[in-house]
């Protein structure tokens, strides 16, 4: 067992909390799972999040969210869709220990029963680790969003244990400006050209980055050239 649970597991009242969770889900019909929804950009993701929030807080059940400390175009400690829906959350960055952070929550509201993380590419391997833990101690499910490559084609750590330890893996679907599935993240400069070089992490919206398809992603095209370039947005679907 990794050494965040060693820690947990001495304190006595730790154990008695994972005592009482595991008697409640004894029975095997609570099987809480590790979900991975993924996209390019632009595909509502966050909005997906939010949704799935309130259905939980609807039926009476409390939810937790976190979204990375990184992401600076909002509010510190918000998650922000861009059709203006938005939700408090605690915020989060390469250090923070999301087991301990649950663990302890849950000792205060035992109706926490569902973990939501948006941009879920940010997070660390140990930190996919501990959410993966948070399904298997605790028993609730964790839910996260994310991108799966950043802007040269290159998986995120976060995103690259996501898929690798989730139960549950679910694209979340754009299109690209020519009407091909989005797969590819394409930044960009003040410009509209592609932008081929730089950090891998570079906060941005629709002013920075364009979900395209595979093929205009290696043709650099960041427009369909042969419309007007107002013309020439990614929907969702």
């Amino acid at each position: 067992m990794d050494n965040y649970l060693d820690d947990y597991i001495l304190n006595r009242s730790y154990k008695i909390l994972l005592v009482a969770q595991a008697t409640n889900n004894q029975d095997g019909i609570n099987m809480a799972k590790l979900h991975f929804y993924f996209s390019a950009m632009n595909a509502g993701k966050t909005t997906t999040l939010l949704q799935s929030s309130y259905n939980y807080n609807e039926r009476g059940m409390d939810t937790l969210l976190f979204s990375p400390a990184i992401d600076d175009r909002y509010a510190a400690g918000t998650i922000t869709s861009r059709i203006g829906l938005t939700s408090t959350a605690v915020a989060f960055d390469e250090h923070f220990n999301f087991f301990a952070h649950v663990a302890n929550a849950i000792q205060v509201n035992r109706n926490i029963r569902c973990i939501l993380v948006d941009e879920a590419q940010f997070l660390k391997k140990a930190q996919v680790k501990q959410l993966s833990e948070i399904t298997t101690h605790l028993h609730i499910p964790v839910l996260a969003y994310g991108l799966r490559t950043d802007f040269m084609g290159e998986p995120f750590e976060g995103s690259k244990y996501l898929l690798a330890l989730a139960e549950e893996l679910t694209e979340i679907k754009t299109i690209c400006h020519c009407g091909r599935k989005a797969i590819m993240n394409m930044r960009i400069d003040a410009n509209g050209n592609a932008v081929r070089d730089g950090v891998q992490i570079e906060i941005g919206g629709n002013d920075r980055y364009i979900a395209v398809c595979r093929m205009h992603f290696l043709l650099g095209e960041a427009r369909n050239i042969t419309q007007p370039k107002k013309k020439m947005v990614c929907e969702e679907i």
